[in-house]
């Protein structure tokens, strides 16, 4: 459980980071207010994805699993 914590913490410092600051980047545009603008969305962005990546994820996790089984057990049939 604590790796799938560290894993959804880091992951969404990435992604969060990444995908704020590309979208205010085009919508916005770097202006004066850029930095306060991108951090307030990053943090509430981070707030929101965390218990998504915890709920979702080990969902996320089973159905590529399932998808990968019955494409190797295809495979191994033929």
């Amino acid at each position: 459980m604590k790796q799938r914590i560290a894993f959804a913490m880091i992951m969404g410092i990435i992604t969060t980071g990444i995908i704020s600051f590309s979208l205010i980047a085009i919508n916005v545009g770097f202006g004066v207010n850029f930095v306060a603008i991108w951090l307030k969305s990053w943090v509430m962005s981070y707030c929101i994805v965390i218990p998504c990546i915890l709920l979702i994820g080990p969902k996320v996790q089973s159905i590529v699993e399932a998808i990968f089984r019955e494409k190797v057990s295809a495979e191994e049939k033929a």
